[in-house]
């Protein structure tokens, strides 16, 4: 972002931004032009799984009675997870499916937070082929564990056939199949990416607006200041959605995950 703003600055770039500064050129120096393949984008995610992996292996390499700071940090993180969510949505169930809902909520949040770091500032999951691929994810994983739950025939006479009179079956299985298996991944990846995508937009408009301003005329350098502060009001609120918008990712997998294990619809 601040990289933007300093082209801007100097007279380098168009204002406003646009759509088009999401899709950032190769970071290889022997990519070819107009190659994305692997952007700076897609060097983030790989950071976030290398920092994850990291992070937990090296916590639970010698695990000590009395935690140490990192031990009670990755407890922690686990405990909420399996408590809050796992076991809140799923019952005594929940624990086995904790490490893959701690994992997607830790995920999520460092990804989300390279949008306020600094020097990265835009999260992987700005662009929507993330989010697609993490609801694409659990939403396998709901109806491989219905179906092997219920066997295939109970799962979809569940998930499909509400219990209504038969006479209004034909109007409400149709909206069942397209509530159950075309909204359910498609909400979740669309608000995932709407809400960071957003955030990153808001945040650029308001840091570059007030740099724009600025070169436009001095007398508007006390709005421009007003815009930069705007800008750090943003980064806290910002803070609250990355967690907020991990959160509930993680508790609309655990719900789907819970109605496919559900005995009646």
């Amino acid at each position: 972002m601040f990289g933007q703003a300093n082209v801007l600055a100097a007279g380098q770039a168009a204002f406003p931004p646009s759509v088009e500064d999401f899709y950032l050129p190769s970071i290889l120096p022997w990519g070819a032009e107009n190659s994305y393949w692997f952007t700076k984008i897609t060097a983030m995610v790989w950071l976030a799984v290398g920092l994850l992996i990291i992070f937990f292996l090296a916590t639970y390499r010698n695990p000590q009675l009395v935690p140490t700071k990192k031990q009670w940090i990755a407890e922690s993180l686990y405990g909420f997870v399996r408590n809050n969510i796992a076991v809140d949505m799923l019952g005594h169930q929940g624990v086995r499916f904790a490490p893959y809902f701690t994992a997607l909520f830790s995920f999520i949040v460092l990804t989300n937070f390279f949008a306020i770091t600094p020097f990265l500032q835009i999260s992987p999951n700005s662009h929507i082929a993330f989010p697609a691929l993490l609801a694409v994810i659990s939403y396998v994983m709901f109806i491989w564990v219905g179906i092997r739950h219920h066997g295939f025939g109970k799962f979809v006479k569940n998930s499909l056939i509400p219990p209504a009179p038969w006479y209004i079956l034909p109007l409400l299985i149709p909206i069942e199949f397209f509530s159950t298996f075309l909204v359910r991944p498609f909400s979740l990846a669309v608000r995932l990416f709407a809400n960071m995508f957003a955030g990153h937009m808001l945040l650029l408009v308001f840091t570059l607006g007030g740099f724009a301003m600025l070169n436009a005329t001095p007398w508007l350098a006390p709005v421009s200041l007003l815009s930069w502060l705007m800008t750090i009001a943003l980064t806290f609120l910002e803070f609250l959605v990355i967690v907020l918008q991990a959160y509930v990712f993680t508790v609309l997998t655990a719900s789907y995950v819970q109605g496919a294990l559900a005995d009646e619809h």
